[in-house]
């Protein structure tokens, strides 16, 4: 059984936890300590009482619907993070993971649905989200072991995963739009090599995480693996998989995605 103790900042650290700063989720759960301990562990994200009592009361604040609920939740909900600007929005049935790591800027929209998940013991700074980002309905975004960054005045559509593990950050640049049905990742590989191990306990190679520029593009069902660069002002062409690096200004399309023209060139 694992055994969990406690840093010298006073955060809860687990035994098993991977040099990355993760844990798989069914391992947290399942470890040794009460119900309640395992709860703030993979829940809360700290083990305060108080602080326990005040994620309750909050998540009981998702479930209020129409204006009343985005009322309580702007008011109440900040409290809950590492920082977060004026003017935050929540629709309802948001789910929150370890708040205290997320940060956000001014006038940003979280739709309903949305999926905030920022399970990295190691950082403090885990998901930032800049200024006049707005994601729509049922996006998930999960950091187990990573981290996200989003730039401001940029759009996430319905339904968009992004997912960061094994120190592999996503950032996300400026006034990038992103279609719905997306998936980008950073870690997006486990190791192979040993034929005598099951590929799920040999875990996820670092692959030094994916960025897209400012002012990209992705239509609708675009998948961006990890370790992938794409360039300033590029355009990935709906349900293509970026699986090499993009120069800025192209425009890209197929499985995998090859480069189409770049957007310099007339005609």
């Amino acid at each position: 059984m694992n055994k969990s103790s406690e840093n010298s900042g006073g955060e809860v650290t687990t035994a098993g936890v991977n040099p990355r700063g993760s844990k798989k989720t069914h391992a947290a759960v399942t470890s040794s300590g009460s119900a309640m301990q395992r709860y703030q562990d993979v829940i809360v994200g700290r083990r305060s009482f108080t602080g326990t009592l005040y994620f309750e009361f909050c998540s009981w604040l998702a479930l209020v619907p129409g204006a009343l609920g985005i009322l309580l939740r702007k008011w109440f909900w900040r409290r809950l993070f590492g920082s977060c600007g004026s003017n935050v929005m929540f629709g309802s049935n948001v789910l929150l993971r370890h708040p205290h790591r997320m940060h956000f800027g001014n006038n940003v929209v979280i739709s309903d649905g949305v999926i905030l998940d920022a399970r990295n013991t190691e950082s403090s700074d885990v998901l930032r989200i800049d200024d006049n980002v707005m994601l729509a309905n049922n996006v998930s975004i999960n950091c187990k072991g990573g981290k996200v960054h989003i730039g401001e005045n940029t759009g996430i559509n319905a339904q968009t995963i992004l997912h960061s593990v094994a120190d592999s950050p996503l950032t996300i640049g400026r006034d990038v739009i992103i279609g719905p049905q997306c998936y980008l990742v950073g870690g997006s590989n486990y190791n192979t090599e040993d034929l005598t191990t099951p590929i799920w306990k040999q875990g996820i190679k670092p692959d030094g995480g994916s960025e897209l520029a400012d002012d990209v593009w992705l239509g609708a069902g675009v998948t961006v693996v990890g370790g992938v660069k794409i360039g300033t002002g590029s355009i990935v062409a709906a349900g293509a998989v970026v699986t090499s690096d993009m120069d800025s200004m192209s425009i890209c399309g197929g499985v995998p995605a090859r480069l189409l023209r770049k957007r310099t060139d007339e005609g």
